[in-house]
């Protein structure tokens, strides 16, 4: 598109003169409204679904699907900006709260759609040789013995609050508390165990089976019944592009679901 864009603007006179002067405006404006779609059409994405988002997206293009824009970060943090007057157009969160916040405000074009359940995952750097276990017993010696232990900020990242949840239910917070690390969103907070930065931490399951992850950290799946169901919703900001519109619907496909079970979630 950048291509297309210099040659437009350095061969300008020459096309207009080889074309008669309906067609070249024609041509001039189905292709800049093209770029202003193109540029505009922006997609926010909770972190925890950055593996299966960018299969889904590449499963998307091969169908024929248009380029999108899409930023990964934390739910809370894309709302708190949505409110703001960000020029997003979908919003996929890893909660619900957030995106029927907006719903209520009055920003988005309805409830949107539930699209996946996360599941929590406990990870440790495998140079750490830690035995990872749900026993209270173990658990709370593995706390003891490392230094830190890395979970996303539990007020803008779903993730961190269903963390938080955990420790709570095993009777482990108190434990805790004083060797928690706080990533902004839940990659980052994956980051610190991966790094070696924090000695165990709490992920998304998608994140923790993720290939990057899974060859540097061990992992444990967290049973479901320890913190509040973690349901997905997506929402479509007011007046979205077509394109995003087209995207919203992709992501509500078969296919697209087939890639979110094979990522750890559950599709409804």
């Amino acid at each position: 598109m950048l291509f297309i864009t210099k040659f437009l603007c350095m061969n300008f006179m020459k096309i207009r003169y080889l074309l008669s002067p309906i067609i070249f405006l024609s041509l001039v404006t189905v292709f800049f409204v093209s770029l202003a779609n193109a540029q505009q059409a922006t997609v926010v994405v909770a972190a925890n679904m950055k593996p299966a988002m960018e299969e889904i997206y590449q499963q998307y293009k091969i169908a024929g699907g248009q380029d999108l824009r899409i930023i990964y970060g934390s739910s809370g943090n894309f709302a708190r900006q949505i409110q703001q007057g960000a020029p997003f157009h979908l919003f996929v969160s890893a909660d619900e709260s957030f995106p029927l916040t907006l719903y209520r405000q009055g920003l988005t074009v309805d409830e949107g759609k539930v699209y996946a359940i996360g599941r929590l995952a406990l990870i440790v750097h495998k140079s750490k040789k830690i035995r990872l276990s749900l026993n209270q017993v173990e658990l709370k010696k593995i706390i003891e013995d490392v230094n830190k232990i890395a979970i996303a900020k539990p007020d803008t990242a779903p993730y961190g609050k269903a963390a938080i949840d955990f420790l709570k239910a095993l009777g482990l917070y108190e434990a805790a508390k004083n060797k928690i690390v706080f990533g902004e969103s839940i990659s980052s907070a994956t980051m610190f165990v991966t790094s070696g930065s924090a000695g165990i931490g709490l992920t998304a399951y998608s994140l923790a089976k993720s290939k990057e992850v899974a060859q540097i950290a061990d992992h444990l799946l967290i049973p479901e019944n320890f913190h509040e169901p973690i349901k997905q919703r997506m929402v479509l900001m007011k007046n979205p592009p077509k394109l995003v519109v087209d995207f919203y619907a992709h992501l509500q496909s078969s296919k697209a679901k087939d890639v979110l079970r094979l990522h750890g979630y559950s599709a409804p």
